[in-house]
């Protein structure tokens, strides 16, 4: 019997997507699940797997070819057919089907971060490729990827839409510094994971959020749309780009559980096995440029989200203290904000929240 190979189900947000080079072509063996083309979307690329096991005897679509989800791209038939069908010489999809189609295009691999809807059904997500390298002495022109693309428009409208502001601060990070030396051994056996300092940003946005909760709201039309739980976009830095998955209900969680949330986001960033769902539905975002050495920046809201927090490179500078000079770890601390939702007064604040528990970190560990 053939069967036909659909686009999986995607989320609301996410209307269509681009299809990579085929892996396999017509008349080769297939096995039930196994990845037979990568659709490129707006936020993941993700595989489409073969509906059965037996041979491929059919490409609707070529590479570059713009699908919408539960469309058909290809057909194979399945193994106790397949056996009496003599294997056609691979073709390429456009001499299978002479169908218009969209104009195959070359694309490289990106990601993409914003809030989305979480589909039914998740499909696992494809592994990346390296990007091609441009000889000395040439330039080369490609097509932006569906992802970068996004990013960019993402970006631009985050621009035109809101009256961002930033609001800065500086945390002494010692008292951090010092508990983390203190607690550092018997946490990692407790939790089987190291204590960073993330798990102390997340606990003092939560606490901050708490206490001003605009900050954790958003606009919606002429509505202000507040949200129970602080879900927190946590930036990390992939092999195709930025993605930022979300920590959700995060003021329920300890210390041990953000830092092994945080670890095992890490290895499926890396992997590229972050779904859509990793990816939905953020409040509010923490983004550490200090990882990359950056000392100071603005950065940009991840629409509808109205606020978020950078993070900076933790920098030893004299300081006054108790009317001495002293030298302590410093980090700058950056809040950008919708200036059209929360007023400066509540954005300072809120910084300064964040700061003082940073510097009273003690309260942060008190049930992990």
């Amino acid at each position: 019997m053939k069967v036909e190979v659909r686009v999986p189900m995607l989320s609301d947000s996410v209307a269509s997507g681009t299809l990579l080079p085929w892996r396999k072509q017509v008349g080769e063996t297939v096995a039930r699940d196994e990845a037979l083309v990568d659709l490129e979307t707006d936020k993941v690329i993700l595989e489409i797997p073969a509906p059965a096991s037996g041979t491929l005897v059919e490409l609707r679509l070529p590479e570059g070819a713009v699908v919408k989800a539960d469309e058909v791209v290809a057909a194979v038939i399945e193994t106790s057919e397949a056996l009496a069908v003599p294997a056609a010489p691979a073709k390429s999809a456009a001499a299978i089907n002479p169908e218009p189609v969209v104009q195959a295009v070359s694309v490289i691999k990106a990601t993409a971060s914003s809030a989305v809807t979480a589909p039914v059904s998740i499909p696992r997500v494809a592994l990346p490729v390296a990007e091609r390298v441009t000889p000395s002495g040439e330039t080369r022109r490609e097509p932006m990827s569906r992802l970068r693309s996004r990013v960019a428009e993402r970006l631009v409208a985050a621009q035109h839409t809101a009256a961002m502001l930033t609001t800065f601060n500086e945390v002494n990070m010692q008292p951090v510094n010092e508990l983390r030396q203190r607690y550092k051994a018997e946490f990692e056996i407790r939790h089987g994971v190291k204590l960073g300092y993330m798990s102390f940003f997340v606990q003092a946005v939560c606490q901050a959020l708490g206490q001003f909760p605009i900050v954790n709201a958003a606009i919606d039309g002429n509505d202000i749309v507040w949200h129970g739980d602080a879900d927190l976009g946590i930036a990390i830095s992939s092999p195709r780009g930025l993605v930022v998955p979300i920590l959700r209900r995060a003021q329920t969680l300890s210390s041990g559980e953000v830092e092994r949330a945080i670890a095992d986001f890490g290895q499926r960033a890396r992997e590229a096995r972050l779904t859509l769902d990793d990816l939905s539905g953020g409040t509010f975002s923490i983004t550490n440029g200090g990882v990359f050495g950056s000392l100071l920046s603005t950065p940009i809201l991840n629409p509808p989200q109205s606020a978020i927090l950078g993070m900076h490179a933790i920098q030893e500078r004299p300081i006054a203290e108790n009317g001495q000079v002293v030298i302590r770890p410093m980090m700058y601390l950056a809040l950008t904000y919708d200036h059209r939702l929360i007023d400066g007064r509540d954005a300072v604040q809120f910084l300064v929240t964040v700061k003082a528990a940073l510097e009273a970190p003690e309260s942060l560990l008190i049930h992990n």
